[in-house]
């Protein structure tokens, strides 16, 4: 059973969330379509390598506010030539690491990941989230760029799922641009090498370390209905989405649900942190009132229309006491009927949320998590002939 602090901690957790859920249901928008939210921790980033890792903020859609977090581990620097540490550095636009496009540069993997909060709360750079992804990053040597998509209610199905995609096509711009930059065939100088808006302007650690065709997809708990939808998409858009292949996708319990309840669904109703009457009260302020049905596809993935044996590797990690689970490892099964590899890893004595909730964090169930991850991961975006280099 989980500890009798986690136990308390859920509790108290369950009866503010559900409060402000309720209050969302019941006046969803003001007259100026604005919600009022709790506060969050907020982790300022930070250019300069910390702790192994460098983190910068950018925006790429002014009209919706989209924005990215992108965390660099400090392997990059293994093996690169033409780099610079020099915070003035060029137009000294910013602080902290500065590449040289075009130069010999280490490449790394990337992992595209999106934060749970049942589409209502959470963000790509809260204190929890920015520590998991520093997490990832590390154990992976890979380059997280975590989303911070658009919250219900006042931004309902299929908002979230649309800013999923337009990173994943922003990532793939990224790499033609560069090319384009490296090449000679644009006029581009350094000056629009930026953080700011834009998606037209040449990300530099994007250009220079990313190598998009190691590609993985990782969301946890609602984010992984999120990262699962862009998946499908990443499949039918096929060559289009050159130079970007997306070789498997991590789900951390997803935050799936159906109007015919599994014996999880029956057996924890009133499971920890986040029960079945919570979560249908969080699927009602993210789809649309004419839409509403816990077996729409964003809910249910069983109810998918894509063809599962084209989807990439998949490992689902579900917890010993949330009541999704059942759903979550039936949709794994009907991967691996079709061939597809599909692990779970079930964690025992352990709740939803269990390796990304601020409390959590430290853990050594929630560290292990991000080790059983990485190991995993690693079958499929290390280089060939250094697949146990971990």
């Amino acid at each position: 059973m989980p500890s009798v602090s986690v136990k308390l901690y859920s509790l108290i957790y369950k009866f503010i969330l559900k409060r402000q859920l309720q209050t969302l249901t019941q006046n969803p928008n003001n007259q100026f379509g604005v919600v009022s939210r709790a506060d969050e921790s907020v982790a300022p980033a930070n250019p300069s390598f910390h702790e192994g890792v460098a983190t910068k903020d950018i925006h790429i859609d002014p009209l919706t506010s989209l924005s990215l977090r992108i965390f660099l581990p400090e392997a990059v620097l293994t093996g690169s030539k033409g780099l610079s540490l020099n915070p003035n550095h060029g137009d000294g636009v910013y602080g902290g690491y500065s590449p040289e496009l075009g130069s010999n540069l280490r490449k790394l993997p990337v992992v595209l990941q999106f934060h749970g909060g049942g589409f209502v709360t959470g963000s790509g750079v809260s204190v929890a989230n920015d520590l998991f992804c520093r997490r990832v990053a590390k154990a992976c040597d890979a380059i997280v760029v975590a989303v911070g998509y658009r919250l219900a209610p006042e931004s309902k199905y299929p908002a979230a799922f649309e800013d999923g995609v337009e990173a994943l096509n922003w990532l793939a711009k990224q790499s033609n641009l560069a090319e384009c930059r490296v090449s000679g065939r644009v006029g581009l100088n350094r000056r629009l090498i930026v953080d700011g808006f834009g998606s037209e302007m040449i990300e530099p650690w994007i250009a220079g370390h990313a190598d998009l065709s190691r590609c993985v997809l990782l969301g946890s708990s609602s984010g992984s209905n999120i990262a699962n939808y862009v998946t499908q998409k990443a499949v039918e858009a096929g060559n289009h989405l050159d130079p970007i292949r997306v070789v498997a996708q991590v789900l951390l319990y997803p935050f799936v649900i159906g109007n015919t309840a599994t014996k999880s669904e029956i057996k924890l109703a009133n499971s920890y942190l986040y029960d079945r009457s919570m979560a249908v009260l969080a699927w009602k302020l993210f789809l649309p009132n004419d839409q509403f049905n816990l077996d729409h596809p964003a809910a249910n993935p069983l109810m998918a229309k894509i063809p599962l044996r084209q989807m990439p590797p998949t490992l689902t990690i579900v917890a010993e006491h949330d009541f999704m689970r059942d759903r979550a490892i039936a949709y794994s099964q009907e991967l691996r009927k079709v061939n597809v590899d599909a692990p779970v890893y079930d964690y025992k004595d352990a709740i939803h949320e269990f390796a990304t909730f601020e409390m959590f964090l430290k853990t050594p169930k929630a560290q292990a998590c991000v080790e059983d991850i990485a190991i995993w991961v690693k079958k499929y975006i290390s280089v060939r002939g250094l697949e146990f280099s971990y």
